[in-house]
């Protein structure tokens, strides 16, 4: 990408300044506020060593350059009442992602969606109360999406956040 250029933002809203580089201490306020979203600003500032209102600053340009896309809970999907989870790869029609990808921002239970190169095009995650609800949401929903051409539903077994634990 030319320098000049703004990225778009994940939700192709608006788009992005030019990403500036991360010096150590904009690392460790990443890594301190993935373990713990919940930090406040001193005890981040007191982490790093720098004042209160330079870590605030910086977290600030950290949303800003869209580093950092929010903040939110890790929630274990089986004791929220989704204990179903599959992986759904998608076959589309091409040059039509954009389009898919707003059906399947609409889908309940989806929490990841990826463009990919390979066998298939679309990766998506998504956690239902049942398998019942996962036939539905697959025979149904997705499949009568007219740009996807197929689907095929990898059931999880298990599965462990590796991000950061708090």
């Amino acid at each position: 990408m030319v320098p000049e250029q703004m990225a778009e933002s994940p939700d192709g809203s608006a788009p992005l300044p030019p990403a500036r580089p991360l010096d150590a201490i904009d690392q460790d306020i990443l890594q301190m506020l993935q373990a713990d979203g919940r930090a406040s600003i001193r005890s981040v500032a007191e982490r790093v060593h720098v004042s209160r209102a330079n870590a605030y600053a910086r977290i600030n340009r950290l949303v800003e350059d869209g580093v950092i896309r929010g903040f939110g809970a890790r929630v274990n999907h089986e004791r929220a009442g989704h204990g179903t989870s599959a992986y759904i790869t998608l076959k589309i029609v091409q040059n039509t992602w954009r389009t898919v990808r707003e059906h399947l921002r609409q889908l309940p239970g989806a929490s990841h969606i990826a463009l990919v190169g390979g066998d298939f095009d679309v990766l998506l995650l998504v956690h239902t109360p049942d398998n019942r609800a996962l036939r539905e949401l697959v025979l149904t929903r997705l499949q009568a999406i007219p740009e996807v051409l197929s689907t095929r539903t990898l059931l999880v077994f298990e599965e462990e956040d590796l991000e950061p634990q708090g």
